[in-house]
């Protein structure tokens, strides 16, 4: 009986053979991924609505790069979701490092179609016991940081014709209190330049959605706030008690970051993605009475305003 025999010439054609099968079928598993699933840039994303929306989006069956400001958080992140989620070293404030990040995530995928800006902090304190370092840093983190994101990303989104940001705001970007002024005024300054950014690429398919959460539980309140260093007594009554409320209701906020995560997915999914998107009843009920505040001011003082044209 004859054995089975092949040449060395005919066996080489034919690993040649299966090597370009492979790498037909690896080619059209890496497009497929890129044909169904989204590419996220996230910063922040050691916890809180970063960590949230980087786990929903993932599991979803999207690609998810995160941004932490350690390297020994990393691995653990990459770990969140394997294949998935995959944690690149970075500080908003860094801003040269920016523009090498989103190299990174071009040469591997070629586009970026969702960037969340989310890293930042709050900053307790009277305006008057703010020092003008802190209030920098503040606007470092919350206001810059996220500027230098955003100029990073868009060139992408222009050339792509699509892309969604998201901008981790509050309902203190709507709305001040006592104790949060310089916090108040980083998100109105987020705030602001996002209007003009939806306006602006709204005819290139860039939608920009301004994400106003209440009270949720992050650690938001906690561990990532930090307190003026100068204490006036004078505001105890109207500052020092917002900052105790809000660090007494730390770990038992009402809302539920989670929760919160499927909304801003669904906003980003969605036809027609809002420009604001309130999350909690607490931070609707809050800019609604905001928005009557600044209607029946108008209205008070109407005749005032209107008057002041030339005769």
């Amino acid at each position: 009986m004859r054995g089975f025999f092949v040449s060395d010439r005919k066996a080489n054609k034919y690993i040649r053979y299966i090597k370009k099968i492979k790498t037909i079928f690896f080619i059209k598993v890496i497009l497929s991924i890129m044909n169904t699933s989204k590419i996220w840039l996230i910063t922040g994303v050691s916890g809180g609505f970063g960590r949230a929306v980087a786990l929903e989006a993932a599991t979803s069956g999207d690609i998810v790069f995160g941004t932490l400001r350690k390297q020994s958080q990393i691995e653990e992140y990459n770990r969140l979701v394997p294949g998935k989620t995959f944690g690149l070293e970075l500080d908003v404030n860094d801003h040269p490092r920016i523009p090498l990040i989103v190299a990174h995530i071009l040469d591997q995928f070629g586009r970026i179609d969702v960037l969340v800006n989310n890293a930042g902090y709050g900053l307790f304190g009277a305006i008057e016991e703010v020092s003008m370092d802190e209030a920098r840093m503040q606007m470092e983190t919350n206001f810059f940081g996220a500027l230098a994101v955003t100029q990073a990303v868009l060139p992408i989104m222009r050339k792509q014709k699509s892309g969604n940001i998201v901008q981790i705001s509050s309902q203190a970007g709507m709305r001040a209190n006592a104790g949060l002024g310089l916090y108040n005024a980083s998100k109105f300054a987020l705030e602001g330049f996002s209007e003009a950014l939806s306006v602006e690429t709204r005819h290139l398919n860039i939608h920009v959605t301004l994400v106003e959460p209440g009270p949720f539980r992050t650690e938001w309140a906690g561990p990532s706030s930090t307190r003026a260093a100068k204490v006036i007594d004078e505001y105890n009554e109207t500052a020092g008690t917002v900052i105790s409320y809000i660090n007494g209701i730390s770990g038992t906020q009402p809302g539920d970051p989670v929760k919160g995560a499927k909304a801003i997915l669904k906003a980003v999914r969605s036809e027609n993605p809002p420009l604001r998107l309130p999350l909690g009843s607490i931070a609707l009920n809050g800019i609604r009475e905001k928005l009557k505040s600044v209607e029946e001011n108008l209205a008070k003082w109407e005749s005032v305003s209107i008057d002041t044209h030339f005769d």
